[in-house]
């Protein structure tokens, strides 16, 4: 019988988080269509005509296109770290044919939430997909167990980017790959953080944390990671984001301020990768 994450120890989550992806449930709210709680990549949708749910849908599917076709899952042991729902992992396992995929989130509401999700599909490949209690700075796994692992709009939340470097590298078998997306601050901005918070309720109250992406990429490359590249995928996920913003809150409310924060240059959404030397 599979245990109850509910049973689990409960890694330390700082309160936002908790709140968030707990009691709240972000997953519920209209604006993540779907459920995979993620702002979307939106090259593939026509922003110029009205946008549907199954538009917002595709966007946030692509948006994991984008991270797995870097992570390169296939035949290979894929983890997922932040997989809130568990709807990346199974589109994970559905379209890139990997050996399996294991979906690690720091909340267990989450993790219950995800069973129930995804559970034809756990009962349909048992031995394919998996959901585990974890933080991406203590990983519950032994070394060297994965052939990738891949983050999809949770690294923002990620208290220490170091550590979880640390981990990403330990779990990495020699060659494995690496694949997060997430937004960052400004690069050379001392006050990026501060202007943040004055325009997003997000960084405001500490959900979000403001960090240039070459943090991440010191920290990958302090972790004995090579090639680490970060590229910044912005102009396809602001603006539609915030077409889609746009039928739920009116001008000026803090939500579109995230496409206000990315023309100020305050804040830009990456694709960062890299290797684990074999």
């Amino acid at each position: 019988m599979p245990v109850d994450p509910a049973e689990l120890p409960v890694p330390a989550v700082r309160p936002q988080v908790w709140e968030t992806y707990g009691p709240a449930d972000l997953s519920a709210e209209p604006v993540f269509a779907g459920g995979f709680i993620n702002f979307g990549h939106w090259q593939a949708v026509d922003l110029d005509g009205p946008l549907s749910p199954e538009d917002r849908i595709r966007s946030e599917q692509d948006l994991y296109r984008q991270v797995l076709d870097a992570a390169a899952p296939r035949g290979g042991r894929a983890v997922e770290i932040g997989c809130g729902l568990g709807l990346g992992c199974a589109l994970a396992l559905e379209e890139y044919a990997p050996a399996s995929v294991t979906g690690v989130d720091v909340h267990p509401q989450q993790l219950r939430r995800a069973r129930e999700a995804n559970s034809a599909l756990l009962e349909a490949r048992p031995d394919g997909l998996r959901f585990v209690l974890g933080a991406a700075e203590d990983l519950p796994f032994g070394d060297g167990g994965f052939d990738c692992l891949y983050s999809v709009e949770a690294a923002q939340h990620f208290p220490d980017l170091e550590a979880f470097a640390r981990e990403a590298a330990r779990v990495l078998r020699p060659g494995g790959r690496l694949a997060v997306t997430s937004f960052f601050s400004a690069e050379g901005e001392p006050d990026a953080g501060e202007r943040l918070a004055g325009l997003l309720e997000t960084f405001a109250g500490g959900l979000d944390i403001a960090r240039p992406v070459s943090r991440l990429a010191d920290a990958l490359t302090g972790a004995g990671f090579a090639g680490v590249r970060a590229v910044s995928i912005g102009p396809h996920v602001w603006p539609g984001w915030d077409r889609w913003l746009a039928r739920l809150w009116a001008p000026g409310t803090w939500p579109r301020n995230f496409h206000v924060a990315w023309e100020q240059r305050l804040l830009d959404y990456h694709l960062v990768t890299a290797v684990r030397p074999g």
